[in-house]
């Protein structure tokens, strides 16, 4: 580090003190995301390293740093370079996380028909858009959905070594559902200990290639089936989907509830069906109710990470297999989507980090 002595790390440091970062919620050397400054003579370079993942954002935050330390006096050329590193965080006591996936996000309801399986395809689907390496698994063995959501229907996974499973993939996200592997029209009358095999062989019998992200779709409920599934799978976090109704509210906070007692944190909520807009007149009518999904933030202390509208080609988009991120990704319900899925990462990146890896294995042995 060589040249005018008046720039200096401080100097550098303290003009990015003041730049707050939207998703982050505090500036970059608060968030310690500020790496590797270099200072030579009247030039400086320095990466903004992202525990999220961000593209989209990653032009705009350049160039916000680099008109900050451009300011400088003394300063007379900037290099910026902006990344993200995506680690493993820690899940529940006892639990490690799975092998080729470093987080799991568990996307839940207390009761169905709230739109859970569309928030969870389209936030996988919104955080592969951010350069993410992502899964989705369909937990919900008696309803699943994914398959015609992504357009696979008719699909089977392959075998590479007769014991595990390829997932197959759609619009860059790796998925695997039992709707893959039974007939469209077949009822699964499944006991509850059963469906938690089928689940526990879908989740650790896929050959899941590296993941930064496995979205999983629980089966809606509190019940038996939910309860084994959190206390099985290593959660990083998990996301409530409810409505603004009372009745759906009632059941969110049940399933709220049951994550907090099996300690895995929640992430936050998401309420869907918020407002409905009349296309012929634009009449805007709360049908659901109004603030639901706020106030119960507030009463658990969690955030409410977004609200959706009723809009029928959320539904038609599903419905085709082109979810509403990749099928009409310039709408208003694609942005809020991916604001949903910046939101979820940077809650994960937020957690503390995974370290069961570096505890070796202690053997006794008698000698």
């Amino acid at each position: 580090m060589t040249g005018n002595p008046a720039i200096t790390a401080d100097v550098v440091l303290a003009a990015l003190a003041g730049l707050i970062d939207p998703d982050l919620q505090k500036d970059y050397v608060a968030a310690k995301a500020a790496k590797n400054l270099r200072i030579d003579g009247a030039s400086v370079a320095l990466d903004i390293e992202l525990p999220f993942p961000a593209q989209s954002r990653h032009g705009a935050i350049r160039a916000a740093v680099r008109e900050r330390i451009a300011a400088i006096a003394g300063v007379s050329d900037v290099e910026i370079g902006v990344s993200t590193k995506i680690i493993a965080h820690t899940v529940q006591h006892g639990l490690k996380p799975l092998p080729g996936v470093k987080n799991i996000v568990a996307v839940a309801s207390g009761k169905g028909g709230v739109g859970k399986s569309a928030t969870a395809v389209n936030l996988a689907l919104a955080l592969a858009s951010e350069g993410a390496r992502v899964g989705l698994l369909d937990a919900d063995i008696y309803g699943p959905s994914l398959p015609q959501m992504l357009g696979l229907a008719g699909s089977q996974p392959e075998s590479v070594d007769g014991q595990s499973m390829e997932p197959l993939e759609a619009f860059g996200v790796q998925v695997m559902s039992i709707g893959f592997l039974i007939e469209p029209d077949a009822p699964m009358v499944w006991r509850g200990p059963m469906v938690t095999q089928a689940l526990d062989q879908l989740l650790r019998q896929t050959r899941w290639h590296e993941l930064d992200y496995l979205v999983v779709d629980m089966p809606p409920g509190t019940g038996d089936i939910q309860l084994t599934l959190a206390q099985k799978f290593p959660v990083t976090g998990a996301v409530i989907v409810t409505t603004p109704q009372d009745i759906a509210l009632l059941d969110a906070r049940k399933g709220l509830k049951m994550f907090e007692k099996v300690g895995i944190p929640i992430l936050g909520l998401v309420e869907n069906m918020s407002i409905h807009i009349c296309s012929n007149c634009g009449h805007a009518e709360h049908i659901f109710g109004e603030g639901g999904g706020g106030r119960m933030a507030a009463d658990f202390d969690v955030e409410l990470l977004g609200s959706l509208p009723l809009d029928r080609s959320i539904r038609e988009l599903a419905d085709a297999g082109r979810p509403t991120v990749v099928g009409a990704p310039d709408s208003k319900a694609a942005a809020i989507y991916c604001e949903i899925a910046r939101r979820v990462a940077v809650k994960v990146g937020e957690r503390a980090k995974d370290m069961s890896s570096r505890f070796p294995n202690i053997v006794v042995q008698n000698t």
